[in-house]
């Protein structure tokens, strides 16, 4: 099985996947979603990990970030997924891997991208039929993003809404609504695998840049161009 790839590009945004070992449902039970998160605001807390957004499912997690240099998203993973493993595998007094590989990490472009890949993540439990709204799941930045609380927030909403293009985090909550109901009117809720399998994804400009600054080489890659986006995709072995 292929390694999933990590790289690191301060000042970009990397949008995270990691799935539980053979995709078991090891994150079925709420108290072990709470946990991961409770580990996420951790890593935000001793790291300074610039949290986007992120959604927690049974099988595995998505994680919206900004690359602020120092090894600190590959650190906030190490503890993030490793104290997860450690609880749940002393709980269920269980041995053997809790995690699939590595996580997975594909740059993001900014602005329209971005968005596009925020309401994916937030449409992750819509699309397994589970809810009928964002809203409707817990364990998810969607509440913050909408109504962020005084105290123990994960979500650099600042951040985002710079990266978004937008005035100020202020109009944060109606674009990201806004966002939202569009992609529920159109009933849309196919997996797109482009914003997870592959090294960048953006316009041609930022998928150029992604790859110079990578030091990787185009040959062999397997660059797609779709009707308003490229990609680049990695390398399978």
């Amino acid at each position: 099985m292929p390694r999933a790839h990590r790289h690191s590009m301060p000042g970009h945004v990397w949008h995270i996947t990691h799935r539980c070992h053979k995709r078991e449902f090891l994150l079925k039970f709420s108290r072990d979603r709470e946990r991961w998160c409770y580990w996420l605001f951790q890593a935000k807390k001793r790291y300074g990990l610039c949290v986007l957004n992120y959604i927690v499912t049974s099988n595995h997690i998505h994680l919206l970030v900004m690359d602020t240099g120092d090894d600190v998203i590959s650190r906030s993973m190490q503890l993030i997924a490793g104290r997860t493993a450690q609880e749940y595998n002393q709980r269920k007094q269980r041995k053997g891997a809790y995690w699939e590989d590595r996580y997975f990490a594909t740059a993001m472009d900014t602005d329209e991208y971005l968005a596009r890949c925020l309401i994916y993540i937030d449409m992750n439990m819509v699309r397994a039929g589970v809810v009928t709204h964002p809203g409707e799941w817990k364990h998810c930045g969607y509440h913050e993003v909408q109504s962020p609380p005084k105290r123990y927030h994960i979500l650099d909403r600042f951040a985002l809404a710079l990266l978004l293009g937008l005035k100020d985090e202020t109009c944060l909550p109606v674009h990201h609504q806004e966002w939202i109901n569009e992609a529920l009117s159109k009933n849309d809720v196919r997996r797109q695998g482009l914003w997870s399998e592959g090294v960048a994804v953006g316009s041609q400009a930022f998928v150029e840049n992604v790859i110079e600054q990578l030091g990787i080489k185009k040959k062999g890659r397997s660059v797609h161009q779709g009707a308003d986006l490229y990609q680049v995709k990695e390398l399978r072995s």
